[in-house]
């Protein structure tokens, strides 16, 4: 009995997965196309506009907030900030951590980014974040 149930968690942790891939691929064909971003690049513009009173953390508080690895953090930080989108300095605390801040450009971007964004999270989001009736169903807890 155990199998029947774990064989349907699994299904529908393989129908999650595709749907995030899904809207991920369109989330990051639509912002490059509009505004030269990344939907990693948004999100991390967005974790630091959305920290107040100033738009900025350290390395290690951004890299808790998005889903990447270290490395793969640090090169997106180094190029958007290339691209004039955000700062980093060392932290007047403490001389080992790094503290990124957003620009007014990268505030702008984001900005403007963020109907594009939302707009595609609403429409093809549909089922899988809960903005809809036909949203997914709850996948049963595992005991």
């Amino acid at each position: 009995m155990a199998t029947t149930s774990d064989d349907a968690l699994a299904a529908q942790w393989h129908e999650l997965m595709g749907r995030y891939q899904r809207l991920t691929c369109t989330l990051d064909r639509e912002l490059q196309a509009a505004h030269d971003l990344t939907a990693s690049d948004f999100e991390v513009l967005e974790q630091l506009h959305d920290t107040t009173p100033v738009p900025k953390l350290r390395m290690h508080e951004l890299g808790d907030r998005v889903h990447l690895t270290q490395s793969a953090l640090s090169r997106l930080v180094a190029r958007l900030e290339r691209d004039g989108l955000l700062e980093r300095s060392m932290c007047a605390d403490d001389r080992r951590s790094v503290v990124v801040t957003l620009t007014d450009e990268g505030a702008a971007r984001y900005l403007a980014a963020r109907p594009t964004q939302r707009a595609i999270l609403r429409s093809d989001g549909a089922g899988c974040l809960g903005n809809s009736p036909a949203a997914a169903p709850a996948v049963p807890a595992v005991r």
